[in-house]
């Protein structure tokens, strides 16, 4: 087996020669140094030992001095203090400063080998420790990096399965087809302006694209009407928006953007449904929102009537500032380059009009995603 190595540190030469005797004796392969400064410039060439032992009282720099600079340098290396001082302030005081033992002098050889025998195990076991402490910091590490790639994929998976849920929507309303990805692009530019956190956009993008997913349990008569609908109607029409709500909060992760499916036709006046929620009742996601579908269903084309100009639909969410939209979301709307919205249609049709493309997801990202 490897001798433990200790150095022992005095400044008078009988002390220091009859400990390294006795610990030599003992199986120990045992270094000296005069003092402190010796000590020091020692430990800085060749810091791999298992224990220092310690005189208190030296000239120049004394045993406890060198015990706070052992401590701040070597802290791995266990220190005992040896002394004729039998004053219960500088034991103290050792062991305050780091000290694993106290040796009075003159001491027996059955003392020394005690003291330093508990202090070299102390050195071991902390040693250990501190490598269980690296190891399971590893593990962790390591854990978390797999558990976190796990969370990627299943979110991944859970984006597919919307994309799937709006894909079934697009196929009973083939006239709003698009509708769900192109308002959500255009919702989760708007956020991203806003500077919203990214958890934060995840969550206003998933409410954006599934706002509507109600409409499943809507007839077809109501849905695919191609005519005015009656009041009685237009009553059903609005139930989407709760039974979207129904639908969406009963999945735990889409508890929070199911805020948004239920408020997505509420007006920042009050004037919505199907609360009349006004103002900041409305969740964020919802405001949001509420500006982006307005600019995709005006400029896009139906049956009944062609698309207006992106400049038109600006000029429209102006005037509706602080009526149907929130006046602060309509500022950050209007500061960003009137092109980007025409661009983002034309991205996300490109993007999507091959689902099976590589690199195409579920949901839109955020402008600076996507271009990189």
């Amino acid at each position: 087996m490897t001798q433990e190595r200790i150095l022992v540190v005095d400044d008078e030469e009988p002390v220091r020669s009859v400990a390294a005797a006795l610990l030599s004796r003992s199986g120990y392969s045992v270094t000296t140094a005069e003092g402190a400064e010796a000590a020091i410039t020692r430990l800085q060439q060749d810091p791999d030992y298992d224990l220092v032992l310690s005189d208190v009282m030296m000239p120049v720099t004394d045993g406890l001095t060198l015990l706070d600079h052992l401590c701040t340098d070597h802290p791995g290396i266990p220190v005992v203090m040896f002394s004729a001082i039998n004053d219960i302030y500088v034991v103290t005081s050792a062991f305050r400063r780091g000290a694993v033992d106290y040796l009075l002098k003159p001491f027996e050889r059955t003392d020394l080998e005690s003291v330093v025998l508990r202090a070299i195990e102390h050195g071991r076991l902390r040693k250990q420790n501190t490598l269980y402490r690296h190891n399971l910091e590893a593990i962790v590490t390591a854990r978390t990096g797999r558990l976190r790639s796990t969370m990627q994929d299943l979110e991944r998976s859970y984006d597919i399965t919307l994309e799937a849920m709006g894909d079934a929507l697009d196929l009973r309303d083939q006239e709003t087809e698009g509708h769900s990805r192109r308002v959500t692009a255009y919702t989760n530019a708007l956020a991203h302006a806003m500077g919203l956190e990214s958890e934060d956009l995840r969550i206003i993008a998933r409410g954006a694209f599934l706002h509507d997913i109600g409409k499943i349990a809507t007839p077809d008569a109501i849905l695919l009407k191609p005519g005015r609908l009656t009041p009685d109607e237009t009553a059903i029409m609005k139930q989407h928006c709760e039974r979207g709500y129904e639908m969406v909060r009963k999945i735990s992760f889409l508890r929070e953007a199911a805020e948004i499916v239920y408020a997505h036709q509420e007006q920042f006046d009050g004037g919505g449904y199907p609360r009349g929620l006004r103002g900041e009742e409305i969740p964020l996601g919802a405001r949001i929102f509420a500006i982006a579908d307005t600019l995709d269903a005006m400029t896009s084309d139906r049956p009944y009537r062609k698309g207006t100009t992106f400049a038109q639909a600006r000029e429209e969410i102006t005037r509706c500032a602080g009526t149907q939209f929130d006046p602060q979301i309509v500022e950050v709307f209007l500061g960003l380059p009137a092109e980007t919205w025409s661009q983002l249609r034309t991205a996300t049709e490109l993007r999507f009009s091959s689902p099976s493309s590589p690199g195409s997801s579920a949901l839109p990202v955020a402008p600076d995603k996507q271009r990189s």
